[in-house]
């Protein structure tokens, strides 16, 4: 019944003007939001995330419906990838603390963690509300710099989000180890 729903909001929205998303080259919207990771909340930072590397938001309608379920299933399966390129995982709903506590042991299987987004301000800053306390499926990457490299937009289809955002955060770090010269002996 729930994914019925969010299938015929989001079929709706194809008539209805969307904010557009943040575009390649721009500075990402630094926030700060409660998440969960096993189970357990904290307070993420973008900020302090993008210190470590680059940084894989995704956005996602709901927990536990079916689409958001393959989608950080799909990415936690792909986390030991991610973190071999120097990235970390985010992905943030309009979801309340609570059911991302359970979401981010079952369907994120604790590799990465999941934040709360009730008043959609983080949705807003990066274009990615879709109706009521709903969000986009759209994904970024955020170089450690805080510009965005890659964005990604699919309402219904959670399938390209992993292959297209680990490919982006591929290019990025063969192109970092290229400008990287090794010293002279």
């Amino acid at each position: 019944m729930k994914c019925g729903l969010l299938y015929t909001l989001a079929a709706g929205l194809f008539a209805l003007p969307a904010q557009a998303e943040l575009t390649t080259g721009v500075a990402a919207p630094a926030f700060t939001t409660q998440a969960s990771l096993a189970g357990k909340e904290f307070t993420y930072s973008l900020t302090e995330a993008l210190k470590t590397g680059p940084v894989v938001l995704f956005f996602y309608p709901k927990a536990f419906t079916s689409g958001c379920t393959v989608q950080a299933h799909d990415f936690a399966e792909a986390a030991g990838e991610f973190k071999a390129f120097g990235a970390t995982i985010i992905g943030i709903s309009g979801d309340t603390i609570e059911t991302l506590n359970r979401f981010s042991v079952s369907a994120c299987q604790s590799k990465f963690p999941v934040g709360a987004d009730r008043d959609r301000k983080i949705m807003k800053a990066y274009g990615a509300v879709m109706l009521m306390s709903y969000a986009r499926r759209t994904s970024y990457v955020i170089a450690p710099d805080g510009k965005i490299i890659y964005s990604y937009t699919a309402l219904l289809s959670p399938e390209k989000h992993v292959t297209n955002t680990t490919a982006a955060v591929k290019k990025w770090h063969e192109a970092r180890k290229a400008t990287v010269q090794p010293s002279p002996p």
